[in-house]
């Protein structure tokens, strides 16, 4: 059985990658200024995911059946990482599919 949560988030990925190869092709992941934007989050969320999801004191708990049991750094289970880049990448090919309207306006 595919846990619910890891479901969730590979179906984000994959509709977020989607959203951008097949309807929106705004050429956002081939642009370096996209790659360091995801790199700036990822260094924000280690640290904030990891101290929500630790297992000795976490704030935030999974049920076991709801995750993957994979855990990288510091606890923070792998579909937090997916579920981040969905939606942040989400957020700016919206972002920039809207700048590019008004360009062409």
């Amino acid at each position: 059985m595919v846990e619910e949560y890891l479901f969730a988030a590979l179906t984000a990925v994959v509709v977020v990658l989607l959203l951008e190869l097949c309807v929106l092709r705004t050429g956002l992941f081939k642009r370096p200024a996209y790659w360091v934007t995801m790199a700036i989050v990822l260094g924000f969320q280690v640290p904030v995911d990891g101290w929500l999801t630790k297992l000795d004191a976490p704030v935030v708990l999974y049920a076991d059946w709801a995750i993957s049991g994979l855990r990288i750094p510091w606890d923070i289970p792998v579909e937090d990482f997916l579920y981040g880049f969905a939606m942040v990448t989400a957020v700016l090919l919206l972002w920039e599919r809207g700048r590019l309207a008004r360009e062409q306006a």
